[in-house]
């Protein structure tokens, strides 16, 4: 190799450091006794030329360059937190899924320059374009954001984003969080809309996430299932098709839109422990683990595979509403709500946001805040009127404030959606379990089952 021969001839100690190191090094080498007579016998041919380092002929799908943010703000010592919030979005993007993302130290080389987005998208081969803006007025802050199509430089979305400085770095992550979120819905969204004359796994993929960005119903996780089939049958041994095609089949069991809970929890079992085996660190069978052991009431195992989902991607929202969740049954109410408030904040136009919504108005109900509660509720059916459990709980709610014909409607809306018979008696009910910790179940006694009795629910 070229630079095996090259260092043999340099008196830099590389050996003391390991090759590793060297190649990790960020700041400048100083290089000890440079002795250019020592590599000029090298011969030229045995450094390969520029030309030959050549750019795939087709930009990878989710594919994208955050261009350096430019500082609008009169004091230009503010193009500090600028390049911050370029350096972290970039960052932050690398960690979603299937993203491919150009490093900081290309994309400030466009920086102070007229941006051309078709030439850039051709000379660093991307599909997309992120640019921004930051003005700073007195102690407010503003960023502008747009993501641009590279190939057609059509602007496909965008979104401000306003902040006090008291904390400027909580500030910036927050602001890069929220983009990094919302940008993992536009992409799907945008990569889906492409015609694909011949399509692989990836493709078949990015199709089911992007059905599972519609309300969930049974039809939809019918069809997520369908693509993340197509896209396993394909590549078998994909991690990523894998972990997908869990996450739905335990999704729809823990959103009762199943007839087959067993044989899907155990399907997703199987999937998942392929994908682990394969990719230990795939954040979407991490999370779709941390799913199946919550569905089989294990939530304190259920929360380490969430923190270690977070570990690997502090913007993964679903995780934290999970954990939520379980904090709500191991009994540690009172840092439940926050956490989803987190999640809400991060993603506020999640495709999750009814069980979002619903996860607080449960807390609430549990609390005896039952109005809080029925605005929480119903938030949660509006986005999402195909859940059964939220017209269980908003019934009732509804009774315990004595609005009777409501509670019926919404006792006979979640008998009419549920995949079994699990809203015909309280028995029925609480023979699956709500809560392991007695302090929980006699909340769920004391608000829950006694507004559902007085909506009309029998005991046996």
């Amino acid at each position: 190799m070229v630079q095996d021969q090259i260092r043999d001839k340099l008196a830099y100690p590389f050996e003391d450091m390991g090759e590793q190191s060297v190649k990790n090094i960020s700041r400048p080498i100083r290089v000890y006794a440079w002795r250019p007579e020592a590599v000029m016998d090298l011969s030229a041919a045995m450094i390969p030329p520029a030309a030959s380092i050549s750019q795939p002929a087709v930009a990878p799908r989710l594919s994208i360059v955050v261009l350096p943010f430019t500082n609008l703000s009169d004091d230009r010592e503010q193009q500090y937190f600028a390049d911050g919030i370029t350096d972290d979005l970039t960052m932050e993007l690398s960690r979603l899924p299937g993203m491919f993302v150009i490093s900081c130290n290309t994309a400030f080389t466009y920086q102070g320059k007229r941006v051309d987005t078709k030439r850039i998208g051709r000379e660093i081969c991307v599909r997309y374009v992120l640019e921004g803006s930051v003005r700073r007025s007195g102690n407010r802050i503003r960023v502008n954001v747009q993501l641009i199509d590279a190939a057609t430089d059509a602007h496909l979305w965008g979104e401000r984003f306003d902040g006090e400085t008291a904390d400027l770095f909580a500030l910036q992550d927050e602001i890069t969080s929220r983009i990094a979120n919302a940008l993992g819905v536009e992409l799907i969204t945008a990569e889906t809309a492409r015609p694909a004359e011949h399509p692989d796994a990836l493709d078949y993929i990015l199709r089911g996430r992007a059905i599972l960005l519609k309300p969930l119903t049974r039809d939809t996780y019918t069809e997520a299932i369908n693509w993340f089939e197509r896209a396993l049958a394909l590549d078998p041994r994909s991690a990523e098709a894998q972990g997908s095609l869990a996450g739905v089949l335990v999704g729809r069991v823990l959103d009762q839109m199943t007839d087959t809970a067993a044989a899907d929890i155990a399907r997703a079992e199987d999937l998942v422990g392929q994908a682990l085996a394969a990719s230990p660190r795939s954040l979407v069978a991490r999370y779709v683990k941390g799913n199946i052991l919550r569905q089989m009431g294990r939530y304190e195992a259920a929360i380490s595979e969430y923190q270690t989902v977070i570990a690997l991607n502090r913007n993964h929202v679903n995780a934290l509403a999970a954990i939520s969740s379980c904090k709500l049954f191991t009994g540690s109410i009172e840092e439940a709500i926050p956490l989803v408030e987190q999640a809400i904040r991060l993603s506020p136009r999640d495709p999750d946001i009814a069980v979002w919504c619903f996860q607080i108005g449960r807390l609430h109900l549990l609390q005896s805040c039952t109005d809080e509660a029925i605005l929480w509720l119903e938030k949660a059916r509006s986005a999402s009127p195909a859940l059964p459990f939220v017209h269980i709980w908003l019934a009732s709610a509804y009774a315990l404030k004595d609005m009777t014909e409501h509670a019926a409607t919404e006792l006979s809306e979640a008998r009419g959606l549920s995949a079994d018979d699990r809203y015909t008696s309280i028995a029925r009910l609480r023979a699956l379990g709500h809560g392991g910790l007695p302090k929980v179940r006699a909340l769920f006694e004391a608000t829950y089952f006694a507004g559902l009795r007085k909506a009309g629910m029998p005991e046996e």
